[in-house]
């Protein structure tokens, strides 16, 4: 007779696959280079998993410039981990390999983050403006709570298979485009409770 998991014991399975996820992001070295500064002041490197959402902000030339501006760092990241090796920046995972932020390639004004929502919001998505662009409210439901998510503000979008570790297994040789379509590509985006995306990340999203 074949086992069957209960609805729980798939919802610990998908958490637990998350969470692995989520530490080899974390794990993963990052280093000085442009910089974000949010509009609450939070400096975040083209290598911060939230650097394509951060879309309100000030650039610098480098972690220290952000610092010295009055930036800070957000939380959980320690300033020496993101000094530790810049020499060594241009072989090592950089967020900006894949791109900087969600791509429009159709150029219909809707990014990957806005396609993503549309494709599974289980009902019509509303936008914030006639044009259709940006999408504002849907039904999407939590894979780790089972939660109904009605506001796409509290919705993230996060990648299935993480960037870092991408790169880490081949991703690093990879042509630049080849490299932005993975990052893009709707069968590696994966709408998510925010709330609990943050929490566990630790690190405070800003846009």
């Amino acid at each position: 007779m074949s086992f069957i998991p209960s609805q729980r014991s798939m919802k610990y399975l998908i958490l637990l696959t998350f969470l692995v996820i989520v530490l080899i992001e974390a794990t993963t070295p990052v280093f000085a280079s442009t910089v974000k500064m949010s509009a609450s002041g939070l400096c975040h490197p083209p290598q911060s998993s939230w650097y394509d959402r951060t879309q309100n902000y000030k650039p610098f030339n480098g972690l220290q410039a952000c610092l010295k501006a009055g930036g800070r760092l957000p939380k959980g990241v320690a300033l020496g981990s993101l000094e530790e090796g810049a020499e060594a920046a241009s072989s090592q995972y950089q967020r900006s390999a894949f791109g900087h932020g969600w791509d429009d390639a159709d150029g219909d004004c809707r990014d990957s983050r806005a396609e993503a929502l549309i494709n599974t919001s289980t009902t019509r998505v509303r936008f914030a403006s006639a044009k259709g662009c940006r999408v504002v409210t849907g039904r999407w439901i939590s894979p780790f709570t089972g939660e109904v998510l009605q506001n796409a503000s509290n919705v993230d979008i996060d990648h299935v298979v993480p960037l870092a570790w991408a790169w880490e297994r081949g991703a690093k040789n990879w042509s630049k485009e080849k490299r932005e379509h993975f990052a893009n590509d709707p069968k590696n985006l994966l709408p998510v409770e925010a709330s609990l995306n943050r929490s566990i990340s630790g690190i405070e999203k800003i846009s």
